[in-house]
């Protein structure tokens, strides 16, 4: 058996201080990737070579796989594949019905139950007293896609989590083929499915990929999904769909730990990775190197903070700090 290649620690450098009265009372380590229209490295701070798992920001990327393989779905089921969705009633009811199509149902998913991603949905959930489900488990439309195209292409069902499932491997190659690179290693999700490693520059090149793509490509039918119901993507009360909606042609997706990628229909993307896995420093940090490469401030500016709450007020907040604060403050002054 060959023997898996070494994974290195990343070299992640201070992307964002944590302000509480004036103070720095915590330091936010990372990388940034800002890829130009042409699939050169436009900026980068820190290491964006290493190995790293990027969580469900790889979704977009399995869906294409899923499509050129064969899988037939609406525009709004698509981007239902593509999601870490939040457990609205609209999510529970696409992932059924994308089992449908192949006359599956719940029992037939792998995934884990949970209860729904968003905290609101979650607390009336309890007070209902529901339980967890695999519907609504945020990976739901995912694994919905996946056992469908399993069944499609005449593959077991029971398995298709297996990392060498024929499913999996056409994933896998997927992965490979958008990003322009070998895959490092390959671990288990949360979800149970499994998880690809690859670098953050290579994951930032896929969604370029995938957003500039042609609208009767695969890719081009994901982005065009994805655009189109960017609450399946995520969620009303999730940053991601937020963003999408305020970016006109945006893609956007999320990962744990603390992932996020977006690319424009030119083809120019950015990709983050925090690196202690804190979520609260991702959106903010992705929106000053969405400023830094001319993305108006007006369209960020409720993505660019992030406020330290306490005794019933903001005491503070996430300040995007060295090079990244440099370059979006030097792209949103007039020359």
């Amino acid at each position: 058996m060959r023997k898996p290649p070494a994974i290195r620690e990343p070299a992640h450098v201070p992307l964002a201080h944590v302000l509480r009265g004036g103070v720095i009372e915590g330091v936010h380590y990372g990388s940034v990737v800002a890829l130009a229209a042409d699939g050169s490295v436009e900026f980068q701070v820190g290491d964006i070579e290493a190995a790293f798992y990027p969580g469900s920001a790889l979704k977009p990327l399995q869906t294409v796989g899923m499509l050129r393989a064969g899988l037939e779905l609406d525009s709004e089921l698509l981007a239902l594949s593509a999601a870490s969705h939040s457990g609205e009633d609209r999510h529970v009811a696409g992932a059924l019905r994308i089992l449908a199509t192949a006359g599956l149902g719940e029992d037939d998913l792998r995934n884990p139950p949970d209860l729904p991603y968003d905290s609101v949905l979650r607390d009336e959930w309890l007070s209902e007293g529901r339980s967890a489900s695999r519907l609504a488990q945020n990976c739901s439309g995912k694994h919905a896609a996946m056992l469908v195209t399993t069944q499609l292409l005449g593959w077991s069902v029971e398995d298709y989590l297996d990392p060498w499932h024929p499913l999996q491997e056409e994933l896998a190659e997927t992965v490979e083929d958008l990003t322009g690179q070998s895959i490092a290693r390959v671990t288990v999700d949360g979800c149970g499915a499994p998880l690809f490693s690859v670098s953050l520059r290579g994951l930032a090149q896929a969604l370029s990929r995938i957003a500039s793509a042609a609208a009767d490509s695969a890719e081009g039918r994901v982005a065009a999904a994805m655009r189109e119901y960017p609450e399946m993507v995520a969620g009303e009360r999730r940053d991601v769909s937020r963003l999408m909606c305020s970016i006109p042609g945006l893609l956007a997706k999320d990962g744990f730990e603390a992932v996020q990628v977006v690319a424009l229909p030119d083809g120019r993307a950015i990709g983050v990775k925090i690196a202690d896995g804190s979520d609260r420093a991702r959106m903010p940090v992705t929106a000053a190197a969405l400023a830094a490469i001319g993305i108006s401030p007006s369209l960020l500016a409720e993505f660019a903070y992030a406020p330290v709450l306490a005794g019933g007020g903001a005491v503070g907040g996430l300040r995007v700090t060295g090079e990244l604060a440099a370059r979006a403050a030097a792209a949103a002054t007039p020359t």
